[in-house]
């Protein structure tokens, strides 16, 4: 059977549904459709599409002191029966879950059975022609494109014994397109997201690719330093997925965090800004929408698979400025008094009234660096989320509010958290493209911020 011939998610979980036979039982179908093209050297290297599936089971028992759970997973035409069984002798030997609560109950009731959509090379036709011209253009003016684009739709269908039924389509599409001057010296990267292609120019990408390869026409070499910086919004991304990956109540609680109080308990309530700054997640967020209900295939300190199916809406995470949620499942929130707060596939960090464009940082800043790519970046430290990273194609010096030349690359350390603190000035909230996290963290929307002091700690010889 084919990827294509697949039976309905519904088929597939109102089988498994009925074969269980211990207390309670989850079903989580996931149907994946993509689509991507290659390009380098200015020409498509590659192209091709992919479907998978994977089908989840989580089984629920009762045991003296609470109850046990078990998961099994299969791919594409799963032996669901073996599953839920694989599943139930899973749950039979696991300790009491320490997560352990009711299934969730509703009258949701999506139809199951609907064929999970598929993209193609159509989505992808707004950028792809426009490849011709733009690889045309490059060689005509001395530089090498290359890049990757991808749409991929994602089809989750959860079933419970509870009697819910929920489903959601997942769109996403990206764009990455890197440039570089033919003897690879000056090299600079711009990406995209959006769940429609459509809604991304190439031309514009490329004229901001071909933009900072001029500011490439001078080199400029300085020492390893403390540098005031503008971090555009995709360089904020990159900083503030880990700090949003930090905010777990549990780990926090256990005094194993940088949102862990001295002492004992948690930073909820404390002033992490100065700048009235405000983290937040929300389904509905406009161009940001993402599954509305709780997904788990596994438990972890801060989901849980008892919570599949629980409504998700709007959760603030910092609000202006001051730490407000840490994340959590609800067993772990009722022993502590406050409530669930599961994590949302999507991040929104802005300033209310912030306006300014990144070009609006640079021409205040009096001398500095703009600092438009990291990557590669590690932690260091749980306890201050001290992270370790690279700065890569593309930063600029800049005097008098003007980009005079690029600069050689850094290795930096700095706290996300302390960068919060530290930072004077925000721009507008935008859509936001994280490099270097982005197979896990899609929907992002950030400002660019202005910081007196980042610590570019060695430099480094990357490209």
């Amino acid at each position: 059977m084919t990827a294509g011939d697949l039976e309905p998610a519904g088929v597939v979980a109102e089988r498994a549904l009925a074969a269980a036979t211990l207390d309670g039982c989850v079903v989580v179908v996931s149907d994946v459709s993509e689509v991507e093209v290659r390009f380098a050297a200015n020409t498509t290297t590659t192209n091709g599409t992919r479907r998978d599936r994977q089908v989840t089971v989580v089984a629920v028992g009762t045991a003296p002191g609470g109850a046990t759970v078990g998961t099994a997973t299969g791919s594409g035409a799963a032996d669901v029966l073996a599953l839920v069984r694989a599943a139930e002798a899973d749950a039979r030997g696991n300790r009491i879950a320490e997560d352990a609560a009711d299934l969730v109950r509703g009258d949701d009731r999506d139809d199951l059975d609907r064929p999970a959509p598929v993209t193609g090379v159509g989505a992808l036709a707004a950028v792809v022609d426009d490849l011709p011209e733009a690889f045309a253009e490059a060689r005509a003016t001395g530089h090498v494109l290359a890049g990757f684009l991808e749409h991929r739709l994602e089809t989750t269908s959860l079933a419970t014994s509870t009697g819910l039924r929920r489903r959601h389509v997942q769109p996403t599409g990206k764009v990455q397109l890197a440039a570089r001057t033919a003897d690879g010296g000056n090299a600079t990267w711009v990406g995209r997201e959006r769940p429609d292609l459509a809604e991304v120019s190439l031309f514009d990408l490329h004229a901001e690719l071909r933009r900072r390869l001029a500011f490439g026409a001078r080199s400029i070499s300085l020492p390893a330093g403390r540098y005031q910086v503008v971090l555009p919004p995709d360089a904020v991304a990159d900083l503030v997925v880990p700090l949003h990956d930090a905010l777990g109540l549990r780990d926090a609680a256990e005094g194993h965090s940088v949102f862990s109080a001295p002492g004992g308990g948690t930073r909820v309530g404390e002033r992490l800004a100065h700048l009235p700054v405000t983290l937040r997640s929300d389904p509905a967020e406009p161009g940001l929408e993402c599954t509305p209900f709780a997904v788990a295939t596994a438990s972890g300190a801060d989901v849980s698979v008892f919570d599949n199916g629980l409504p998700l809406g709007p959760t603030t995470w910092i609000d202006r400025g001051r730490l407000a949620r840490l994340r959590t499942h609800r067993a772990e929130a009722a022993r502590s008094g406050v409530p669930a707060a599961p994590p949302v596939d999507n991040l929104v960090l802005d300033v209310p009234g912030a306006t300014s464009s990144v070009e609006d940082l640079v021409a205040r800043t009096d001398r500095g660096l703009l600092l438009t790519c990291l990557w590669y970046l590690r932690e260091v430290d749980p306890a201050t989320l001290l992270l370790t990273g690279l700065t890569r194609d593309g930063v600029y010096l800049v005097e008098r509010g003007e980009v005079v030349g690029a600069v050689n690359n850094f290795r930096f350390n700095e706290s996300p958290v302390d960068l919060l603190a530290r930072a004077v000035e925000a721009g507008a909230c935008e859509h936001a493209f994280s490099r270097e996290w982005n197979e896990y963290a899609a929907r992002l929307a950030m400002p660019a911020l202005r910081v007196p002091d980042f610590n570019l700690s060695s430099v480094s010889q990357a490209v």
